[in-house]
């Protein structure tokens, strides 16, 4: 009997977001005969666990990404995590080379998680951000971002090549280097027809205590909504807690079939602008109220180009009050020109079929060492001068 070829799938644990769009890769990898090991840490390895209960799960080092309560505190507070975030990487590279040994793993598919790089085996990095955004360091980051990318033998972007896509500049820079794999949008969800129960749908997500303050803020405005409102908190608890105040109906999470159901059972979808939820709602054709995270360019910039583009507005955190969603009306929402993928995602699994000619990694800690110190300087400097 032939063996099954192992994949380690493994996202990063920074919201629900990666791992949510890593349940089509699974399906398909295991409909393609494949066995898979789930990778990760935290509430995304949770998730997984809870959506395939029974593969195998490796715990992985914690990047422990949290935002700040103060959006202009943001940046300042990854960069003085940038230390430890190197520190995690690392680990995490070292790791995975001993679970390739110990579990046969023969391939690695990683969603931004940085150090799953490795010589022993096929790698694939999913990343929709080839330009990451921050402002006057954008160049910067996305210089830090590219080098290890480039250390995986495949890089997968979750879009379309052509237009219209979802990132626009992320995914679609101007310049680069990167050879890199258009894959379509990735979504566990599939459009159903479905009477409609909610008025509205909110879809709470992404690392405290921003996910917390939003849910405050909501609840404070939609209980004077005249309308059913589902609040999805996002938090997986062991007992999925569900309760009822007035117009509005809560529960801790949902699984990916009860969310897929709630999702076409609503008018409408209250949420972040994260492009895993973009491409969800893509996907599904839905309209849409976005409230970006503070502070997270990307989401700032994804929820700007969607209303350029007339498909749904966005209030910031701070400004959100109830009468922003009469502007839903003029808004046209996700069209069926967005199709979930256009081709198979079995097709994509050919790197992990054939011969790889292993490769050789140089040394790159110190020159990426150097880049944190330029990205520190830079900003530092920046924040003095003002």
């Amino acid at each position: 009997m032939i063996r099954k070829k192992t994949i380690l799938v493994a996202p990063l644990n920074w919201g629900l977001g990666h791992a949510t769009r890593c349940i089509p890769i699974v399906r398909a990898l295991l409909e393609d005969g494949f066995k898979v090991i789930l990778g990760g840490d935290g509430t995304s390895l949770e998730l997984l666990g809870l959506e395939f209960p029974d593969l195998k799960k490796l715990q992985l080092p914690s990047y422990d990404i949290e935002y700040s309560k103060n959006a202009s505190h943001f940046k300042t507070k990854i960069l003085l995590r940038s230390p430890k975030l190197i520190k995690a990487i690392r680990a995490e590279h070292k790791v995975v080379d001993r679970y390739i040994d110990t579990h046969d793993i023969d391939g690695i598919i990683s969603d931004n998680r940085l150090g799953l790089y490795t010589a022993k085996v096929p790698t694939v990095f999913i990343t929709h951000q080839l330009q990451v955004l921050s402002g006057i360091t954008t160049k910067l980051t996305t210089l830090v971002h590219s080098k290890y990318i480039k250390r995986f033998d495949e890089c997968w972007v979750p879009d379309f090549k052509d237009e219209p896509n979802l990132s626009g500049m992320l995914g679609h820079p101007e310049k680069n280097k990167i050879p890199v794999r258009y894959i379509g949008a990735l979504s566990r969800f599939k459009k159903i027809a479905e009477p409609i129960l909610w008025d509205a749908l909110v879809v709470l997500s992404g690392p405290e205590p921003q996910r917390s303050i939003l849910e405050q803020k909501l609840t404070l405005e939609l209980k004077k909504y005249v309308g059913k409102v589902l609040i999805v908190r996002g938090v997986i608890t062991k007992d999925k807690e569900r309760k009822v105040i007035g117009n509005l109906t809560f529960i801790d999470f949902l699984t990916s079939k009860e969310l897929e159901q709630a999702l076409n059972r609503s008018a409408f979808v209250i949420s972040r602008s994260g492009y895993t939820t973009i491409m969800d709602l893509a996907n599904l054709g839905k309209k849409a109220f976005f409230i970006p995270t503070p502070g997270q360019t990307e989401q700032e910039y994804l929820a700007q180009r969607l209303k350029d583009l007339r498909i749904a507005p966005f209030k910031t955190q701070d400004s959100f009050r109830l009468k922003d969603l009469a502007s839903l009306s003029v808004y046209k929402g996700f069209g069926e020109r967005h199709e979930s993928t256009k081709q198979p995602l079995l097709d994509i699994f050919g790197l992990f079929k054939g011969e790889r000619e292993l490769r050789t990694h140089p040394k790159l800690a110190l020159d990426i060492d150097a880049l944190i110190v330029r990205f520190n300087n830079m900003f530092y400097d920046r924040k003095t001068k003002a």
